[in-house]
């Protein structure tokens, strides 16, 4: 039995690696760069995004095939490519689901290309591109325009469970308190709501008819916030 882990585990050690002709390797590194840059038109399509981002999903597929193109045939460097890989996740900022699925996407790509799957790497990215594409286009989970986030700061004296009730109930379809927090040391509270308007012109006239209830205090209406987009 010692034998037999002791051959198994000198032939992994010793598998040859396989040799790569500049033809191959150039036909893949261009599919990788062409495949990358359809990833990153695509994750930042209609999108608000750095250069930097933008680079990273192009340059990645590439990157990711040459590595895989190094360690090939070599076990012990590909456990240790493994691990430098892992500790790229704790030396970067967090991104949003979109974003990690991207960055997946391009290191996905990049491992197919490196094996040599040309045919695979670009019927699955050009699968999951159409459906990140659908997905843009599609109102699924956007904001509507009537949908606000309303702040309001009154006094302490004041009792905010029902203050504005008749306020909203004339101006607003929906209206959720979502956070209380005092200010100016316990003087006042500010009150944080997520609103949608019957009308989107009214917004002018109750932010004045709450300021006249409130004492004239800070109210602020804006875009409703964007939920966090992570995994």
């Amino acid at each position: 039995m010692l034998n037999t882990i002791t051959s198994l585990t000198a032939s992994l050690t010793t598998i040859s690696s396989v040799a790569i002709d500049n033809k191959t390797f150039a036909m893949c590194s261009a599919v990788s760069l062409l495949l990358g840059l359809l990833i990153s038109f695509t994750f930042c399509f209609k999108q608000k995004k750095s250069k930097g981002f933008i680079l990273a999903l192009t340059i990645l597929p590439l990157i990711v095939q040459v590595i895989i193109m190094m360690v090939n045939g070599n076990v012990g460097t590909g456990v240790a490519v493994m691990g430098a890989f892992s500790l790229v996740r704790f030396r970067s900022v967090p991104g949003n689901a979109k974003e990690i699925c991207g960055i997946f996407l391009a290191m996905a790509v990049g491992l197919a290309t490196g094996t040599d799957q040309l045919v695979l790497a670009a019927v699955f990215t050009t699968v999951a591109c159409a459906v990140a594409l659908i997905f843009t286009f599609t109102p699924i989970g956007n904001i509507k325009e009537n949908e606000k986030t309303l702040t309001v700061t009154i006094p302490e004296s004041l009792d905010y469970t029902e203050i504005f009730d008749d306020i909203f109930e004339k101006y607003l379809s929906a209206c959720e308190l979502e956070v209380v927090k005092t200010t100016a040391m316990g003087s006042l509270y500010r009150l944080k709501y997520s609103v949608i308007f019957k009308d989107s012109k009214s917004v002018k006239k109750m932010l004045d008819e709450i300021r006249e209830r409130n004492g004239n205090l800070e109210v602020m209406c804006g875009k409703k916030e964007t939920p966090e987009e992570q995994l």
